[in-house]
């Protein structure tokens, strides 16, 4: 379908919208000459509140490439608490995201699902709203004043439970909507057989990026608007309606959900709202992310950033992206690029969606007389930041406390490949075979090894920063009095590096040698290649001056590890490894140093807090944003016999980007 089809096609609504009698928000934005398609599509994307919040949105959006295909947005409709129920609800979210992690729940405010998502025509969004006053004023009368919830509990699954007469009004209500949506906003039975594959110029489009392919309910609905069939299929929730507080938790994690739930009162006073939101089905099962900075684009691939931005992430189309770096689609522009990851923090899925409509009903009975506040609406209550783990108020708290055993894991320093990328090795490539130093970030000098500057391809060496970062680190570390006795280092050689320069600056280059224990090293799956890194044997290593232990037996040999390890394997190996290494240093009442991976910070932590494996695609999300010389500290409980989280001793390192320049191609250029 064309441009000029499309356009076609909204023609006739347009015309239609112009004749109502009321003011319509589509003819100032006709006025400004935006097309009718594309002026309907940003008052449906912003939740038709201003022509002017829905013109701003179409100047942010002049260069997405999606801004002409006819991709309807997604609707659901909650019925969302307010008042002093939501209060404790919201307590409840932050309690148990502090005690438990993140579980499902997080990803949503607390609701009940009334209708679950459903597509509607960007000309027929109005229709959603007045079948929701439709339906609210038919229950309005019958609206329960208060709503008997019963907490229900499983393995995997924690919340309420609407029960009773109530929750077959709540229930009639949705079924009201339903019928009303499917009516005014044009019901037609989904025709058969419309599986098919998206055809023509709008199928072409999507196809330019995988970032901005639609499922295949989107491009259904595509194929089904370009043959003119139009319909808006509402579905309601006629079973068991809840209000989920935990889902898919760890099952250890259960008794302290329940616990915390039972603080929350059913008979808080409460507002019960009717709430219609919408999403882009596009990114249903994308990841989220928000910026916390503002990034000024280095190069043309590059996505710009600015605080508070909302970006998809699909993790299955990351190949593109070097170490550090995703690809991801602004919310705000429409755009794809690529951005630096620690600029960004998880979002919650719900972030992104746009409040339309609500619909409130009359305000609920405290059933427990209780005075729990006004009963007032606050639907946005700020969250104050959860509590972090005790960190150390001076040198002699610090002291006390590694006088028991502790664990701190250390990431390396900045690895040489990540600033110049995969082909670094030829850039400083003599044609000879000998190495030189084009860029002063290469490192002065590389060891020397048997398979010559062919090895350090896929073992690539620290940078001159990377150096920097290491000492400064090191540094800190001796200033806060902490007292290393025992280091262990993966085998890759930026590892190894960065343990010895850690060593130099803590004065203790003499007194301990490094353990190079394969058993933590990277996981194998994010290697390049179907082969195992050629990796310095600790022979090796000591005949370049790296101060190894040659007589320690690694708990897991460096030729027993698999390429392309699956997740399950490289997470048991790290367990095993790391019940050696703390069996090998029983006495030791300090320090162990363990110099690693970004992974390591979580695959080898996890073990000793007896915390099962996080899920593989937040552990890959996790480990991209751990930065150079990033730290994880646990310390042993001897009197509870468990190990604990705790401040690392030392801060992180933080600093900005110092891009290549080139004196003649600015002189020349200018």
């Amino acid at each position: 379908m064309a441009a000029g089809e499309t356009t076609q096609l909204y023609a006739k609504v347009s015309s239609k919208l112009r004749g109502r009698s009321t003011p319509s928000l589509l003819d100032p934005l006709l006025a400004m000459g935006f097309p009718a398609h594309t002026a309907l599509k940003a008052l449906a994307a912003t939740g038709r509140k201003t022509a002017e919040e829905a013109a701003d949105w179409l100047h942010c959006h002049r260069d997405d490439p999606s801004l002409d295909d006819p991709i309807p947005q997604e609707y659901a409709l909650f019925l969302c608490p307010t008042g002093a129920l939501l209060e404790r609800l919201q307590e409840f979210w932050r309690e148990s995201r502090r005690q438990c992690a993140k579980n499902r729940a997080h990803e949503v405010f607390p609701h009940v699902t009334l209708c679950d998502f459903f597509t509607c025509e960007d000309q027929k969004v109005e229709s959603l709203y007045e079948a929701l006053k439709r339906a609210g004023d038919r229950a309005l009368g019958a609206f329960p004043q208060a709503v008997p919830l019963v907490l229900h509990s499983s393995i995997s699954y924690l919340g309420f439970f609407l029960s009773g007469s109530p929750a077959d009004v709540i229930r009639e209500f949705a079924v009201t909507f339903a019928a009303e949506a499917s009516v005014l906003a044009g019901r037609q039975a989904r025709p058969a057989g419309n599986k098919g594959p998206v055809t023509g110029h709008v199928g072409r489009n999507l196809r330019l990026s995988n970032l901005t392919r639609p499922p295949r309910r989107a491009a259904a609905s595509l194929r089904n608007h370009r043959l003119g069939k139009k319909y808006c299929a509402v579905k309601p929730c006629t079973k068991q309606l809840h209000l989920t507080l935990a889902h898919k938790f760890y099952p250890h994690h259960q008794r302290t959900l329940e616990q915390l739930a039972r603080a929350i009162h059913p008979g808080h006073a409460c507002q019960w709202t009717a709430a219609l939101y919408s999403r882009d089905m596009r990114f249903v099962h994308y990841q989220t992310l928000r910026a916390l900075f503002q990034y000024k684009p280095q190069n043309a691939d590059e996505l710009p950033l600015s605080p508070g931005d909302y970006v998809f992430v699909d993790p299955s189309q990351q190949e593109e992206a070097s170490e550090g770096w995703v690809i991801g689609l602004s919310q705000r522009t429409g755009r794809r690029g690529f951005l630096p990851e620690n600029y960004t923090d998880r979002a919650s899925e719900a972030d992104t969606w746009v409040k339309h409509r609500t619909y409130t009903f009359s305000l609920a009975a405290d059933l427990n007389s209780r005075k729990d506040g006004d009963g007032g609406s606050r639907q946005n209550v700020e969250f104050p930041p959860p509590q972090t783990p005790r960190s150390f108020s001076s040198i002699q708290d610090l002291q006390a406390t590694v006088a028991r055993r502790s664990v701190l894991v250390v990431r390396h320093g900045e690895r040489v490949d990540q600033v110049f990328g995969k082909s670094w090795l030829q850039q400083c490539s003599t044609p000879d075979g000998r190495y030189y130093r084009p860029d002063l970030n290469f490192p002065r000098s590389l060891p020397w090894r048997g398979c010559g500057l062919k090895g350090f391809e896929s073992d690539p060496p620290l940078s001159c920063c990377g150096e920097f970062q290491s000492r400064a680190a090191g540094a800190a570390l001796l200033d806060s009095g902490v007292r290393v006795t025992s280091v262990f280092a993966s085998p890759a050689l930026r590892c190894v590096q960065t343990a010895k320069l850690l060593l130099e600056e803590l004065k203790l280059e003499k007194k301990i040698k490094i353990r190079v224990e394969p058993g933590i090293f990277e996981w194998t799956k994010w290697e390049a290649g179907k082969t195992t890194p050629a990796l310095m044997s600790p022979e090796e290593l000591k005949e370049a001056n790296f101060p190894v232990d040659t007589d320690y037996r690694p708990a897991f040999p460096l030729s027993c590890l698999l390429p392309a390890e699956s997740y399950g394997e490289y997470v048991d190996r790290c367990t095993a490894s790391m019940s050696r290494i703390v069996d090998t240093c029983p006495q030791d009442t300090g320090v162990i140093l363990l110099v690693s991976h970004g992974s390591a910070l979580d695959s080898c932590t996890r073990p000793l807090l007896g915390l099962p494996p996080r899920d593989c695609g937040d552990f890959a999300q996790l480990v991209r944003k751990i930065p150079s010389l990033g730290m994880c500290f646990c310390e042993e409980n001897r009197e509870e016999g468990k190990w604990e989280l705790a401040n690392p001793p030392v801060k992180t390192l933080t600093h900005g980007c110092n891009p290549a320049f080139s004196w003649r191609s600015w002189l020349l250029g200018n």
